[in-house]
């Protein structure tokens, strides 16, 4: 199911669905058209909120269907820009390929990949199910978008694939083992992907962000703290599009980005782990799943 919000009354040049065409050098390359996934809070939002004030149409993409309706609304009468809301489940193994039918019509020069979630704690006492959900949503289904729109792009000879890693993509984490390891394989995807699809005209960034003030934290069980905005990620993620391979938004994640490299694996992990623990400190410590 989806629904096109009109742009607004402002005269612009207009493409074949009516949508007005963003002047700027950054609409040229990456518009007239962007997906972004997870738009319905946090860093999707934002960068919503920020591709919009570039002049960029949108398709908002997240479960829920009126608050991306309430976003489209507001950003298409600011901005004068058009919006196509798809409200849809990124862990159903079928919606990547609904998303791409649902934009079939339209000239999509930049995908935000931003839908994704986490958990803390003993991976042992989770829920399998959440796991292998987890693994569809952050893994899969950025696969799947990667996969069909850098196609898209590599065919129209331009376009921009942005796609969410972690600062904690950069090693094992223990109490995040399996979110880590799903952000781990986004981060070696987009690195795979940079040198793939540059010579096709096609820029692919990670972004890997430290702690951010959003609603991932509570989902998470996380205390977060030395926390970014999804303002910031935003920003610094689209300024350096089409520059590097990786950005790392955020003074933790600038801080330990270049000492995590240097460090031997086995004290990456344990520097992680430390991290970890420190987001993690107020959750109890008992018996496992396994020994209850």
């Amino acid at each position: 199911m989806r629904r096109h919000v009109s742009a607004g009354t402002q005269a612009a040049e207009r493409d074949g669905n009516g949508a007005p065409i963003a002047a700027s050098s950054f609409g040229r390359r990456y518009g007239p058209w962007a997906v972004v996934t997870g738009a319905s809070d946090g860093i999707g939002r934002e960068f919503a909120i920020q591709l919009a004030a570039r002049g960029l149409n949108l398709v908002l993409v997240a479960r829920r269907g009126p608050v991306l309706e309430k976003l489209a609304q507001e950003l298409a009468d600011k901005h004068g820009i058009a919006c196509r809301v798809i409200p849809t489940d990124l862990a159903d193994a079928s919606a990547v390929e609904g998303l791409v039918q649902a934009t079939a019509d339209l000239d999509v020069g930049i995908v935000v990949a931003a839908a994704g979630f986490g958990r803390s704690g003993p991976l042992i006492d989770a829920p399998l199910s959440d796991e292998i959900e987890m693994l569809a949503v952050n893994c899969t289904a950025v696969l799947a978008v990667a996969w069909h729109y850098g196609r898209r792009m590599a065919a129209r000879g331009s376009g921009g694939l942005v796609l969410l890693s972690s600062l904690l993509g950069f090693a094992g984490v223990p109490r995040a083992a399996n979110y880590a390891a799903t952000k781990a394989y986004v981060q070696s995807l987009a690195e795979g992907l940079h040198r793939e699809l540059a010579p096709l005209g096609v820029d692919v960034i990670s972004s890997a962000p430290g702690p951010v003030r959003s609603g991932f934290g509570g989902r998470a069980d996380m205390q977060l703290s030395a926390t970014t905005t999804p303002e910031a990620v935003a920003r610094a993620t689209l300024r350096a599009l089409g520059r590097r391979t990786t950005v790392r938004p955020g003074a933790l994640s600038k801080l330990l980005g270049v000492p995590l490299a240097l460090l031997p694996r086995p004290a990456r992990v344990l520097a992680l782990s430390r991290v970890m623990k420190t987001l993690t400190a107020h959750q109890p410590v008992g018996p496992t799943a396994a020994g209850r």
